[in-house]
């Protein structure tokens, strides 16, 4: 059930946002792609590219419903019924997933952070990823096979050019 990331980025989908400290902050496991339940003033501002995932996180309530936490979509100013800037926002995923996600929170200690959100075929999506807290020495590792990678890269073109 699960979709990797390259499965979720096709040529159709529209990037709204992404949440490029998940990959630095934590070791992912598993995505999961979700629908999200929106208001119509949150989907005008989605439309126009604005989102802050930097905050945002996956509770699952003891109804089995997933939420989604810490999710910013500006106020439409002009709006004649405008929504809450921060509010936790439903997200539709099947029953065994979000069994999944509740069950891997509480035995294994992960996470449920939100990776990236954007349009598929007109619907507004949410990647969700089940993830793992990364310590200190581990974000050096990862900054060092980063640096380690661009060098490598440079090296390469440097020998094409010649």
């Amino acid at each position: 059930m699960a979709r990797s990331v390259q499965e979720s980025e096709r040529s159709s989908d529209r990037l709204i946002s992404r949440n490029r400290r998940v990959r630095f902050d934590y070791q992912i496991e598993e995505t999961f792609e979700a629908g999200l339940v929106l208001m119509g003033s949150e989907v005008k501002m989605l439309r126009e590219g604005h989102a802050d995932l930097t905050d945002a996180w996956v509770d699952v309530d003891a109804r089995n419903e997933a939420w989604v936490k810490g999710m910013r979509i500006p106020v439409l100013t002009h709006a004649a019924f405008g929504h809450e800037e921060k509010r936790v926002r439903k997200l539709m995923l099947h029953a065994e997933q979000v069994r999944e996600i509740r069950s891997r929170i509480e035995a294994q200690g992960m996470t449920a952070v939100v990776v990236k959100c954007y349009f598929r075929r007109g619907r507004a999506k949410l990647e969700i990823a089940l993830a793992r807290g990364r310590k200190k020495h581990d974000k050096r590792q990862v900054i060092r096979e980063r640096e380690d990678y661009r060098e490598a890269r440079e090296a390469i073109r440097r020998v094409h050019r010649s």
